[in-house]
Order: C-alpha cells, then sequence, then structure tokens
C-alpha cells in the first residue's frame, strides 16, 4: 500500500526556489513535503552559481599574479594545478552544502521524499511510493542545459555546466559553444587558469545586455587572449583523434577549431517533462510552465516559481518567487511579482551589471530620457586599484525618475544594489546625488554619475547671475 500524507504545502524540487519555500513555510508552521529527485541543493549549489563563481575565485587569483607589476610588485607566473583547482571548488561546495542538506531540512520540520515526482490529481502528487494531498503545491523544478542539434555532437564527450567540474584536470584548449553569460564566465575562468580558450557564438556575445557595456567585457576577453569567433555557425562537430574538431561556418566561409575539450553552453531549457502537468491542468510550453503575476499556474492551487516558470533564470529571483508564493499560499495576500528591479550581474572580469531598463529598451519605449555616466577612470579608488576600465551608465526621466542603471567595471555587482533599491522603491535622483559616501570607495562612481544630473542648471548663467547678485548683499 502506497504510503498517504496530507499537507499545506507539497513542493516539487530542492533547488533554490524550493529550498526557500520549504523552509519559510515550515518555519511559519506550515506542513511541507519536499521532493528532490537529484541532488539537493539543485543547479546552484552543484552545477552553477556556487561551483562557477570558485571557479572564477581561482582563476582571478592565478591572473593577479601575472598582473603585479604595476604595483611595484614583482609579476610571476602562476603554477596552476587543475586537480588542487576542482578540489578547491569541491571544497567550496560541501562547505555550503550543509545549509541545504536532507537533514537540515528534516530537523526544520519538512517531510523531505527523494524521488521523481508527478501528478497524480490537482493536487495530489505522487512520489517513491508516497501519495501526497497538499492543499497547495510549488513546482520549483529549475533548468538543465539546452543541447542544440549540431550534427555530431553525441559522437564526441562533450561538456556542459553540470560536468565541466567532474574532470580530474584542466582543459588544454576548451572550445565552447555559446557566449551567453556561463559561456564567458567560465572561457574567462578557464583561461585566466593558463587555458587556451575559444568561444564560438551565433550572434554577439552576451546576447540582449547593453552593447557599450558589453563591449568593455569584450576588450577584456580578448587581451586576456580568449579568442572570440560572433557571428559564427557551428555546423559539425567530429572527433579528431584524441581532441575535437568543430566545423565553423562565418559569413559562409567555413573553418574548423580544435580543441582538447568541448563546453555546450547554448542556454538552458525549463524542466516540466516527466511531472504530468496537463493530470492537474497546468499549461505550459517549452518556454516554461504558465504562471500570472502571483506566480499562479492554470491551476490557481499550483505556483511555478525559478527557472521552470520561464522568467529571469537566477538565483536571487528564485528566491524572491519563493517570498511572493509564501504570501500567496500561506497568508492568503496578493502579492505579485515586480520585475522592474532585478538586478543581473556577469562574473567576468570586469563584472558587468545592469537593473532596469537599458537603453535600447527605453528607446524601443518611446521614453524621454536622459543618460548619466561616470567613467570609473575619475575615481580614486580604482587608480588606487589600478581597476579604471568602465564606467556607469544611468537612464534618468525628466523630472528624476531612475529607469535604469548598466554599470561595468570592478565590484558593479556590489555597486549596482542601491540602484536597485532606488528603482524599487522610486527613490529619485536627487536621493542618490545627495548620499554620503566614505572616500575613497566605488560606489562614489554611482554618486557622481546621479551629480551630473544637476550639472547643466547648478553652473549655468542663471545660477552665476544669481551668485553675483545675492554677493551684492555682503
Amino acid at each position: 500500500m502506497a504510503e498517504q500524507m496530507k499537507v499545506d504545502i507539497c513542493v516539487i524540487g530542492a533547488g533554490s526556489a524550493g529550498l526557500s519555500v520549504a523552509a519559510g513555510a515550515a518555519q511559519v508552521g506550515a506542513s511541507v513535503a519536499l521532493i528532490e529527485k537529484g541532488l539537493m541543493g539543485g543547479d546552484c549549489l552543484n552545477y552553477g552559481c556556487v561551483p562557477s563563481k570558485a571557479l572564477l575565485a581561482a582563476g582571478h587569483a592565478a591572473q593577479a599574479q601575472r598582473s603585479t607589476a604595476p604595483f611595484g610588485v614583482a609579476a610571476i607566473a602562476p603554477t596552476v594545478s587543475g586537480q588542487g583547482v576542482l578540489d578547491h571548488v569541491r571544497h567550496v561546495i560541501a562547505a555550503i552544502e550543509p545549509n541545504d542538506s536532507m537533514e537540515r531540512f528534516e530537523n526544520l520540520g519538512v517531510h523531505v521524499v527523494r524521488a521523481t515526482a508527478h501528478f497524480t490529481g490537482p493536487r495530489q502528487v505522487t512520489a517513491g511510493g508516497v501519495v501526497i494531498d497538499a492543499r497547495r503545491v510549488v513546482v520549483a523544478t529549475g533548468s538543465a542545459p539546452f543541447v542544440p542539434p549540431i550534427p555530431g555532437l553525441y559522437g564526441v564527450p562533450f561538456l556542459t555546466n553540470e560536468t565541466i567540474f567532474d574532470g580530474p584536470s584542466l582543459p588544454r584548449h576548451l572550445v565552447v559553444i555559446g557566449g551567453g553569460p556561463i559561456g564567458v564566465e567560465l572561457a574567462q575562468a578557464h583561461r585566466h587558469l593558463g587555458c587556451d580558450v575559444t568561444v564560438i557564438e551565433m550572434a554577439a556575445i552576451l546576447g540582449q545586455k547593453d552593447r557599450e557595456l558589453i563591449d568593455v567585457v569584450r576588450q577584456r576577453l580578448v587581451a586576456d587572449g580568449v579568442r572570440l569567433l560572433e557571428g559564427s555557425e557551428v555546423t559539425r562537430v567530429m572527433a579528431d583523434g584524441d581532441e575535437i574538431a568543430v566545423t565553423v561556418r562565418h559569413e559562409g566561409i567555413k573553418s574548423s577549431v580544435t580543441g582538447s575539450h568541448l563546453l555546450v553552453a547554448a542556454g538552458r531549457h525549463p524542466n516540466v517533462s516527466n511531472l504530468s502537468l496537463e493530470v492537474a491542468g497546468v499549461k505550459y510550453d517549452t518556454s516554461g510552465i504558465k504562471v500570472d503575476e502571483r506566480l499562479r499556474t492554470t491551476n490557481r492551487k499550483i505556483f511555478a516559481i525559478g527557472d521552470v516558470a520561464g522568467r529571469q533564470q537566477f538565483t536571487h529571483v528564485a528566491s524572491y518567487h519563493a517570498g511572493i508564493v509564501i504570501r500567496n499560499a500561506l497568508f492568503r495576500l496578493p502579492a505579485k511579482i515586480d520585475e522592474r528591479a532585478i538586478p543581473e550581474v556577469i562574473y567576468t572580469e570586469p563584472e558587468l551589471a545592469q537593473v532596469g531598463l537599458t537603453e535600447a529598451e527605453a528607446k524601443a519605449k518611446g521614453i524621454n530620457f536622459r543618460v548619466l555616466r561616470w567613467p570609473y577612470a575619475e575615481n580614486d579608488r580604482a587608480h588606487a586599484e589600478r581597476q579604471t576600465d568602465g564606467f556607469i551608465k544611468v537612464l534618468v526621466a525628466p523630472r528624476g525618475k531612475i529607469l535604469g542603471v548598466g554599470i561595468v567595471g570592478s565590484r558593479a555587482g556590489e555597486i549596482i544594489q542601491v540602484w536597485g533599491l532606488a528603482i524599487q522603491k522610486k527613490i529619485r535622483i536627487g536621493a542618490i546625488a545627495s548620499m554620503i559616501v566614505p572616500y575613497p570607495t566605488f560606489g562614489e562612481i554611482g554618486k557622481r554619475a546621479a551629480g551630473s544630473y544637476y550639472t547643466p542648471s547648478l553652473f549655468s548663467e542663471r545660477t552665476r547671475r544669481i551668485v553675483r547678485f545675492l554677493g551684492k548683499f555682503g
């Protein structure tokens, strides 16, 4: 006989989104079942954010040894141990793993089922011989690497972000198919660690981001020695002895790139198969499960959050979604998602961060705006640390409303945070301009850009006349 269980919330998927819901719901007193067929922690902990940033940190450490001469410190060629680097990545995962473990969640009172789940009714889920009837169900199954139908691809060994950290050593020459955030981050990390790297991208690297900001990242990648083949289509992949040959077509001309390892980083697709969503009356397509502004599916008792909901694929978005669902499902508050102030960060060196509208998006909407800029080259801290590449770009409406901010440069992911708050809370540019920031910090870049909003009026002839007039009174 199957085990029967009744709970307030059943969560399918123990990645960032699912774990956030399960922990939050359990801690406010709800009964929770959490189902996971794979590793606890999902993609972020095991294959995504955590290992990739650990690898990037190792790459930055190696690159720093090559770049010390401007500080009066003799530069050296680093000796990189591939095994040591990968051990570092695994150590970082292991250090964080207890936070996402089955034991921790069971101690919170969550009933964890390690099995494959599928719907057997509008609010019923079956997994591993357990039938769970829930007042609310949350689908948080995440996404998986998209593998394009390239001729010959399955005839060679290839890597994705789920397998690239498994190897006993680093690649000699890594060929990357896809120039999105994952492909570019891993490309630079491997290049800094001493690997030859070629990136092949059908369009331009980093896709829909601000092209002006991307140019700064592109220039650094090229300076680092990453070979970029943009506007290039992969037409075939084949084995070439112990190596892998990739045939590329660029403007009608075919050429070949041969490497020791092949990484496919051509995007991601939502995990919606084998869930029997039709049984529960949940509509979905290749972009993900259809949800409304409250993250409810076409079955109002079922929610979908994180990557599977077909929106921005970031861990911080998954956590944000979890809060929306808890307010709706447990407290019956009509909380809605607000995507105006969701920041995006690409963790290359230099970093690229964006929140709100890009310049192209604002123009497409027909919005009247000004662009404020401030370069890293006019920031004292940037000079002290020899990090003067980059700039901030702020889009401001006529009455000071902040529409969007893009930053490329050192610590861009940190500097962007105050701008996300400003957009979310509708703080106008004057508040940022008058903010007191410590000196010398990279954060001054934002304040100086905000202050430039007032430059045309503050230093105008009219202002000079007022000052001269007031001066007559002593």
